[in-house]
């Protein structure tokens, strides 16, 4: 359990994010926009880059982890329990993006700045982790090779679905239907590719259940 000077820390790394989103929608994923979040906040001058010592990179860091709690927050909603494991990884995804679409513009730069190969490392690293989130939120508890398999399937699923998302229009409405169709598309896709519904249930695991 994290002790309380964690938990204040965190708290602080997330009023200085959320403050720093705005900023970065418009100036992109830079020390500027880091730097501004204190000025609404009304935090010292310095307290962004105190709060962030490892710069830009840990606040792409903080910001995943950010996202996977938001998510999960989402996914109480939900009655995961009485899902097929798809329709779990479905509500998985489709929980994440709800959450971050008040923040498309920001998400938009981020992505290009995880794009830069020095990043390389960094954007592997949080995609793995938040599609392990993801999986442990959908049931899945597997030690063995599944759990690296399921995460690889999951990644390929995400990143193409985050890319098809922004680039969606939406429906004026505030949902995104085309996204979600996409979404279920790119699933049964990983599914097709690997063949018998018995390679699929290997892959992904008999005690999760039926797809």
């Amino acid at each position: 359990m994290p002790s309380v000077k964690d938990r204040d820390l965190q708290h602080t790394r997330d009023w200085i994010l959320e403050e720093m989103l705005g900023h970065a929608a418009f100036g992109g994923w830079t020390r500027k926009a880091l730097d501004a979040s204190t000025v609404n906040a009304d935090l010292p001058l310095d307290m962004a880059r105190r709060a962030f010592p490892g710069g830009l990179p840990q606040v792409a860091d903080h910001f995943a982890d950010w996202t996977d709690r938001g998510m999960l927050a989402e996914l109480e909603k939900r009655n995961l329990e009485t899902m097929r494991v798809r329709e779990r990884i479905h509500a998985c995804v489709k929980a994440r993006l709800r959450f971050l679409a008040p923040h498309r513009a920001a998400v938009r730069r981020l992505l290009s700045f995880l794009a830069l190969p020095p990043n390389a490392p960094l954007a592997a690293r949080i995609t793995w982790r938040s599609c392990s989130v993801m999986w442990y939120a959908a049931g899945d508890r597997a030690t063995d090779w599944n759990h690296y398999t399921k995460r690889g399937l999951l990644a390929a699923v995400y990143t193409t679905t985050i890319l098809y998302w922004l680039a969606d229009g939406g429906d004026g409405e505030g949902d995104f239907p085309d996204t979600w169709a996409y979404l279920d598309r790119r699933i049964s896709d990983v599914l097709k590719t690997f063949g018998l519904p018995k390679r699929m249930k290997a892959i992904l695991g008999d005690a999760l259940g039926p797809w």
